[in-house]
């Protein structure tokens, strides 16, 4: 199943170019209570409104997927985790002195598995959107880079997850941008702008993508061709990663894991339009524009 939010806050299910509206699911969704249960309100519950969409599903309206706005279904998870140089290419190419800043090139020498040595970074949740939102470049005058990437979105938490149970605890997976603002600062604040984290189009069931570690995702920015590569090139596989962030952080439902980028990383800039797919997961259309102060 693809479960999407679109128009800002309606549920949708997508099936071939069209969105049926479940939003009358989110009524088995309790309220809200202080203080609040860690994790992604429609994660938390998730088992409980799989059921009702079911039930919603054959009397919902029908909208053309090109005629809505698609936002992120993962608002607030408790936390955004990414694995930084998870591809032996894009580590090579992080020698760029435009990339590297004379820092990152420093970090990476001679490390095989750069998650190794740097650990797992976080995002804030204050940087997610949807593909409809687009991405506001802050900084114009810097270099401001996508990074495409496969996200999994935790469905059931804990702590020192083993790798061989790993999967267990993915509800699903969607695309994800990480886009990312060049220089010498920590990759949290670099990559923690507002908008700089795209999820979408939406998320895929698990049920729905047979083999996560062999999956391939793209990127193209206004046609070109620019960043493809199957996650069986990931340097730390899927199921190490979650060992690896449970080792540390409690797991919650909603919770998503970045999983790193494959190489061909490279700026954009206002009037851009990039397309990001993955065959398992759908393609998204994200716009970049420039920062206005207030919009």
């Amino acid at each position: 199943m693809n479960i999407c939010r679109f128009n800002k806050d309606r549920l949708g299910v997508v099936e071939g170019d069209k969105v049926y509206d479940v939003s009358a699911a989110l009524r088995v969704l309790p309220a809200s209570k202080w203080p609040p249960q860690p994790g992604d309100p429609i994660m938390l519950h998730f088992d409980t409104l799989k059921r009702a969409i079911a039930e919603a599903r054959p009397s919902a309206t029908a909208h053309a997927l090109k005629d809505v706005k698609l936002y992120s279904l993962i608002s607030a998870p408790s936390k955004i985790m990414a694995a930084p140089a998870n591809y032996a290419l894009h580590a090579l190419e992080a020698k760029d002195p435009g990339i590297s800043h004379g820092l990152h090139d420093k970090q990476l020498e001679g490390v095989a598995r750069p998650v190794d040595k740097l650990g797992i970074f976080l995002k804030s949740n204050t940087s997610i959107v949807g593909p409809g939102e687009g991405v506001a470049l802050k900084f114009p005058e810097r270099r401001n880079d996508h990074e495409v990437e496969l996200c999994c979105i935790i469905g059931k938490g804990g702590r020192d997850i083993p790798r061989a149970k790993a999967f267990e605890h993915i509800a699903g997976y969607c695309l994800g941008l990480d886009m990312t603002v060049r220089g010498a600062e920590d990759r949290s604040w670099r990559k923690s702008v507002d908008t700089y984290t795209v999820f979408g189009p939406w998320m895929t069931t698990a049920d729905m993508v047979k083999d996560p570690s062999n999956v391939t995702i793209w990127l193209t920015v206004n046609g070109e061709h620019r960043q493809k590569s199957s996650t069986a090139a990931l340097t730390v596989g899927i199921a190490e990663l979650i060992e690896m962030c449970s080792s540390v952080y409690e797991l919650f439902p909603g919770d998503v894991l970045m999983t790193g980028t494959p190489e061909g990383v490279g700026p954009v800039k206002p009037g851009d339009v990039m397309l990001a797919g993955c065959a398992e997961l759908g393609e998204m259309r994200v716009d970049v524009r420039a920062y206005k102060p207030g919009a």
